[in-house]
């Protein structure tokens, strides 16, 4: 056993000395960096240089973007939502153009800065949208304090340890995930972004540089690396059953990303769950099936906006015990 563990040691070592003469181990950043946006509204919290945007007045919703993206990801969404909610939408540590800082990278713990910047802002109850990685963010946020949260809308959900591929399995481990990351995470951005479309020619030239600009930016493969190696959904899994938040799934009828079954395993996991599938539509809905998912998710969370109030002239009914709908699965054409 000795001599067992003797070489596991000079095998580790053998491999980070790889990683440094060979790749280059990657490193952490903070700061601004070169190219940030001239508008780019920035808060520091929880150690960290956070872009953010703010904007519409009404019932908060916080948008949380997907892993290796950006707020960018809600473009097409902010501006419809934002006509009757006050919207707030992040770059989450490690990504966009927010600071890459050393530390924990775990879905707790990006829920947690989600928390300061929304404290930081004075929003003390909010809906939360969700996309892929980040949907596990917002459940671990629901999970942080439940009493602030009204209801979440979550698209094709990267939340179970079934759905890590191999690749993410061995970068657990020291100096094997250095090396795995260096070596290959930035490599083919096209061929990655064609994998998350049905649509292949969405997938444009400009948009596949945009990515690749994106992933150069410093201290990118290192926090990719840390976001990654805090992915233990096992831990995670077992709570689900216990959100009691009205919860939308709205998912992609062709995402090879995160499957199908997948949502349907989260619909039944999710008490309070309603499940949306989008045809001809992979793994980024908000961009693929723009306008049917933009107005499912307006009608879903115009249920947090204020009744009018009666007339003088009527009698406002007097109020009944809201009813809990059944998790179901529907089918909805753009």
């Amino acid at each position: 056993m000795r001599v067992r563990g003797s070489c596991c040691k000079l095998g580790a070592w053998a491999l980070a000395a790889a990683c440094s003469a060979v790749v280059g181990c990657a490193t952490f950043y903070q700061g601004p960096m070169p190219g940030e946006p001239a508008n780019a509204t920035f808060l520091q919290v929880e150690g960290a240089r956070v872009r953010y945007v703010d904007t519409g007045k009404g019932p908060a919703v916080t948008l949380i973007h997907g892993f290796a993206s950006a707020l960018d990801t809600w473009n097409g969404v902010i501006p419809q939502l934002a006509k009757n909610h006050r919207v707030i939408a992040l770059d989450l540590k490690g990504f966009g153009w927010t600071d890459r800082p050393p530390g924990d990278y775990s879905p707790r713990a990006e829920a947690s800065l989600v928390w300061a910047l929304l404290d930081a802002r004075g929003v003390d109850k909010t809906a939360i949208v969700a996309h892929s990685w980040g949907s596990s963010v917002a459940l671990a946020a629901v999970m942080l304090h439940p009493e602030r949260v009204t209801r979440m809308a979550l698209y094709d959900a990267w939340v179970y340890e079934e759905q890590l591929p191999t690749m993410f399995a061995w970068a657990r481990e020291d100096a094997i995930g250095e090396i795995l990351f260096s070596l290959f995470y930035k490599e083919r951005p096209d061929e990655k972004l064609a994998n998350a479309f049905y649509d292949k020619s969405l997938v444009t030239e400009q948009f596949a540089e945009e990515v690749e600009r994106a992933m150069d930016r410093p201290g990118t493969v290192a926090a990719a690396l840390a976001a990654v190696r805090g992915q233990n959904y096992e831990r995670m899994e077992k709570h689900y059953p216990s959100i009691k938040q009205p919860v939308l799934l709205l998912w992609g009828r062709e995402d090879t990303v995160t499957t199908l079954e997948m949502g349907e395993r989260l619909s039944h996991d999710l008490p309070n769950s309603r499940m949306i599938v989008y045809p001809l539509c992979g793994h980024l809905p908000m961009i693929e099936a723009a306008s049917a998912s933009n107005r499912d998710l307006v009608q879903f969370l115009s249920a947090d906006l204020a009744p009018p109030a009666p007339s003088k002239a009527s009698r406002a009914p007097a109020p009944g015990p809201a009813p809990t709908p059944a998790p179901s699965t529907e089918e909805h054409a753009e």
